[in-house]
């Protein structure tokens, strides 16, 4: 992947700088003209403080009044102007004729700006042109003790004096605004470092490939894939994991415990449940998860959750392990009917009839009285067949299978594809129990009404459930036997739970001598959502 020519972190480098160029040079004009507005008022006020002076100087008024025969008033205006160092103190009377002026030949002329607003009795402070050029003026009204307006007192600050303070205020302006300059520059520096380590070293164009790249990998795997951040919150989420999980509403930003129901998937969203190749069965789908954590250069990213959906090769498998199981019954049946046959052979070769004849009767009646005997007591041809193929299984792993006598069920009296899912897994675990156990190897089934509900009990005699394990055996991938390759333990009781809370109704385990499972459903068979049939625990 080809690198720009210029690095991300120099790019915004030269980007901030140039910002805040164009950010001072803005701050410093504004800062230079704001600096001479305060110039100029302060220059105003200065000019006015001296007008003020002049109109309270003793004789000044009435010099005016009586024409200044002696010149007073040009002397005293030039002794203030000159200790003033204003550029002008003009006096002149009620008709703008001039009583003083830096410029002698100037006095008993008519001033050139218009005196009428400090003969009106205002005062007037501004900037205005004169025969002296550009200054900040004060005019101000001349009264008499009396109170009488008699003319105006006009005094001007050359404005070249207010664009030399100015300048003496120029470097201490560039000084700060250097000062803000390299403090910018510096904080530029320390965050195009920082950017870079978010970034890891990746440029613009790496950034906008990874993510392209990252779209279309998320979206385009089979599997689901959760991001989570180290503050709980959603950060990637795709749409297989949306669907196997039913978050079709989870939005990324969203916290993981609003997000998802409580339960064993929120459980391990969250790593309350640890663990690798976690089973979890949903309504639909027989799901593995695995959580992992994400680090980058020794920062904690969060963690992926990886969700896989098992339930095909599930289902794959358990037909295989059914397939199975009824071949080792075929094959335990082959052995026996071959020992028969010897037998009754030899029966025959040795001239017995009479006994062959018997001996014949005798495993005639024998094959068909356990189906017969299953029929009386239970109507479902379905579960008939269950018990028969778990009888021959049983039989070739030396586990005697007994239905009691008081077992009854008549047809239509609950779900027949629950009772096979509920059946069929508790007895293959309670034959796995029982082959453990002390001899004889035993499981007893019990099958019947009580009121309004079915009950369905499984004993073996196996070493039975611990107490304290009781309640976690229930659980999705919950199994005391290890896993067999591809085949996952731990689903036949999570599977089997799961149908008795869809119909409503109970599970129980308790010690027998070894481990007895009562199940009770309702008695009106209404259906649950669909499920898978069988299981091994």
């Amino acid at each position: 992947m080809a690198r720009s020519s210029i690095r991300l972190s120099t790019n915004i480098l030269r980007t901030q700088i140039a910002v805040l160029l164009g950010a001072l040079l803005v701050a410093f004009g504004l800062s230079l003209w704001q600096s001479h507005e305060l110039l100029v008022h302060q220059f105003e006020e200065r000019a006015l403080a001296i007008a003020n002076t002049v109109t309270v100087a003793p004789g000044i008024a009435d010099a005016v009044v009586a024409g200044d025969p002696s010149g007073v008033v040009q002397a005293r205006a030039e002794s203030i102007r000159r200790s003033t160092g204003a550029l002008f103190v003009v006096v002149t009377d009620d008709h703008g004729i001039r009583y003083s002026h830096p410029v002698p030949e100037r006095i008993g002329e008519h001033v050139s700006t218009d005196p009428s607003g400090a003969l009106s009795g205002k005062t007037v402070v501004n900037m205005e042109h004169g025969t002296l050029g550009l200054s900040a003026r004060a005019k101000v009204p001349l009264r008499t003790d009396a109170g009488r307006i008699v003319g105006e007192v006009s005094v001007g600050i050359d404005a070249d004096e207010i664009a030399a303070s100015l300048w003496r205020l120029l470097p201490s302006i560039a000084l700060y605004s250097g000062i803000a300059l390299t403090v910018g520059v510096v904080g530029s520096l320390f965050l195009a470092r920082r950017l870079k380590r978010q970034t890891f070293g990746l440029e613009l164009n790496e950034i906008a490939t990874l993510l392209q790249e990252r779209e279309a990998m998320l979206h385009g795997v089979a599997e689901g894939v959760i991001g989570i951040g180290p503050s709980g919150r959603i950060a990637l989420i795709n749409d297989e994991a949306r669907h196997l999980l039913g978050l079709g509403d989870a939005d990324v930003g969203a916290r993981v415990d609003d997000t998802t129901p409580a339960g064993r998937i929120r459980d391990i969203l969250t790593g309350a449940v640890a663990g690798t190749d976690l089973v979890v069965l949903t309504d639909e789908h027989c799901l593995v998860m695995n959580r992992m954590p994400v680090s980058m250069q020794g920062r904690d990213l969060g963690h992926i959750v990886t969700i896989s959906d098992r339930t095909e090769q599930e289902g794959l498998l358990r037909e295989l392990d059914s397939v199975r199981g009824l071949t080792d019954a075929l094959r335990a049946q082959q052995h026996e009917f071959a020992n028969r046959v010897h037998a009754l052979s030899g029966m025959l070769e040795l001239g017995r009839f009479d006994e062959a004849v018997d001996y014949v009767a005798e495993l005639s009646a024998t094959a068909t009285d356990l189906a017969t005997r299953l029929q009386r007591q239970i109507a479902s041809p379905q579960l008939v067949g269950l018990l028969v193929a778990k009888s021959v299984v049983a039989s070739e792993r030396g586990v005697m299978l007994v239905l009691t006598d008081e077992s009854d069920l008549a047809e239509g009296e609950a779900d027949a594809r629950a009772l096979l899912t509920v059946l069929g897994n508790l007895v293959d675990n309670a034959i796995d129990a029982a082959v453990t156990g002390p001899s004889p190897h035993r499981v007893e089934v019990d099958v019947r009404c009580i009121g309004d509900s079915v009950r369905v009990r499984v004993r073996d005699s196996g070493p039975g459930v611990a107490p304290e394990i009781a309640e976690e055996v229930f659980e999705d991938g919950f199994s005391t036997k290890p896993d067999e390759g591809l085949r996952r333990r731990g689903l036949g009781l999570a599977l089997v739970h799961r149908v008795v809370a869809q119909h409503a109704g109970r599970i129980e385990v308790s010690s027998g001598p070894g481990a007895v499972f009562t199940v009770t459903l309702p008695r009106d068979g209404a259906a649950g959502a669909a499920v898978p049939t069988e299981a091994t625990a």
